[in-house]
């Protein structure tokens, strides 16, 4: 990425107020090419269409939630990149809710009401994150757990992990390295 005049933001809002007010922060920081949408379909359509660097998603939308719309953009076949970040914007920050989001792949949470700064640090954030992506039987997204413990000393994260050791049987491909 040469610059944020490179990127192609997505922003995915029922609310047409919501969506022009993060079009200006986003034009004011020097990302200009921003797509709009008010619906799930019409997102995914225009994902279908483009290639966008970056979703801003609202929690709060009608008939498809965002919390489902990362679920269809995470899980569905048809998706034209599960891979892409996706920053949930709502004005609930309860912890279950972030929990939610989380769970359903979005890679970072911007909380309401916005500040250009926030909103800045988030979109960074994002952009730059390097957590693997991980898929299991119930989630798909950007690796839950952010950083390292400084004692961490093998590949096994979990208690239950460590059975595994004296099993029969190792599989590399079960072990995750940084390089």
């Amino acid at each position: 990425m040469a610059s944020l005049s490179d990127l192609h933001l997505l922003v995915v809002d029922d609310n047409a107020q919501m969506r022009h007010l993060l079009k200006a922060l986003l034009r004011a920081g020097g990302i200009h090419r921003v797509s709009e949408a008010e619906t799930a379909p019409d997102a995914l359509a225009i994902m279908r269409a483009h290639p966008i660097d970056l979703v801003l998603l609202d929690w709060k939308m009608a008939p498809i939630d965002g919390l489902a719309f990362a679920r269809m953009v995470r899980w569905d076949s048809r998706s034209p990149n599960p891979y892409i970040p996706i920053l949930m914007l709502t004005a609930h920050t309860e912890a279950s809710r972030v929990e939610a989001a989380r769970d359903a792949g979005v890679t970072g949470f911007v909380k309401k009401p916005i500040s250009a700064r926030l909103l800045f640090e988030r979109l960074t954030s994002a952009l730059t994150d390097t957590r693997m992506f991980v898929r299991s039987d119930d989630f798909f997204g950007p690796d839950r757990r952010h950083g390292t413990a400084a004692d961490y000393t093998g590949p096994w994260r979990r208690s239950s992990d460590r059975a595994a050791e004296t099993g029969d049987t190792f599989d590399l491909d079960d072990m995750r390295f940084r390089a």
